[in-house]
């Protein structure tokens, strides 16, 4: 019930012009969203290089209905790579193949994400291929391995979700190949045919993707808020001998921004994914749509902060 009445306002138009110029709206949607502009997001993240954390900037939007839309997406990109190399700026991109075409042709896709990583490798910069639901994800990686990985190794990554029942044989192809990774746990709604229904279950592969990406993979991206695997990251660390510049802490932006500034103290890298766009509306709605448990994760999350 929950979950049908976030997709219902996700796709109602009029709430969505209603929400955007509703000031309180904005205002708690600012928390977790870095505005609608290239500028806004600059700010965010200029913001966040001054407190020692790196940034993974995504243009909000998922899958496109059109060429013309998936090369507006592929521009914005362009943009996205040019200002953070003019402004200095420690940041990275993030993308979502179907926002770059991939519903439409994979020639198209893959034609518009190598000028994107063209841009990336002539700056030496990052960008990471966001995991989409299930549906994409052996397509993801058939043409993250087959054309765009070679020839652009140091400059794009993967994402890998722990709550899918393949992934750890995911992060033994993406070590064998020497591919970056940020593994998460994943959001999407998926039938336990090929997600793990229970958290336990998520949260035990999440430890044991982590430890192999840590221990023999190249630079892995630890995407989590959870204290607990956290501290496990440093036990494993600590006890491997693994240095705290061979991986990195991600979280979301606006997400336990003490937790963040915690582990930055301690030494340890730490990057945060910056959404932004005008898309943040249904952005949000379809984030707690996909797992209405994000509603109480994200308010005890909030809170957790106030009161630390």
């Amino acid at each position: 019930m929950l979950r049908s009445t976030f997709l219902y306002l996700s796709q109602q138009p009029q709430i969505f012009r209603f929400v955007r110029s509703n000031g309180l709206a904005k205002s708690f949607a600012s928390r977790f969203v870095a505005g609608e502009t290239i500028e806004t997001a600059m700010a965010a993240v200029k913001d966040l290089n001054a407190r020692g954390i790196t940034a993974s900037l995504d243009l909000l939007g998922e899958s496109t209905t059109n060429e013309a839309e998936a090369r507006a997406a592929q521009a914005e990109y362009l943009r996205l790579l040019d200002e953070i190399h003019a402004r200095s700026l420690d940041a990275n991109v993030s993308l979502k193949l179907t926002a770059m075409g991939m519903d439409l042709s994979d020639d198209l896709c893959v034609a518009i994400v190598r000028e994107i990583l063209e841009r990336a490798k002539a700056y030496g910069n990052f960008v990471r291929l966001d995991m989409e639901s299930s549906d994409y994800t052996e397509r993801t990686l058939r043409l993250f391995e087959t054309k765009l990985y070679p020839g652009f190794e140091a400059n794009v990554g993967i994402v890998l979700q722990s709550y899918l029942r393949r992934t750890l044989d995911d992060v033994a192809f993406a070590n064998r190949i020497n591919a970056r990774v940020r593994i998460c746990k994943g959001a999407y709604q998926e039938p336990a045919t090929v997600a793990f229904p229970e958290k336990g279950d998520v949260d035990d592969t999440y430890v044991a993707a982590m430890k192999q990406l840590m221990q023999h993979g190249r630079y892995p991206g630890l995407a989590t808020h959870d204290e607990r695997i956290i501290g496990i990251a440093k036990q494993f660390a600590g006890q491997q001998g693994i240095a705290k510049d061979r991986f990195e802490f991600q979280m979301l932006y606006g997400v336990r921004r003490d937790l963040q500034e915690s582990l930055v103290k301690e030494g340890y890298r730490m990057r945060v994914y910056v959404p932004y766009g005008t898309q943040w509306y249904p952005y949000l709605m379809r984030r707690l749509a996909e797992r209405p448990a994000n509603v109480a994760f994200i308010t005890g999350n909030v809170l957790k902060e106030m009161f630390a």
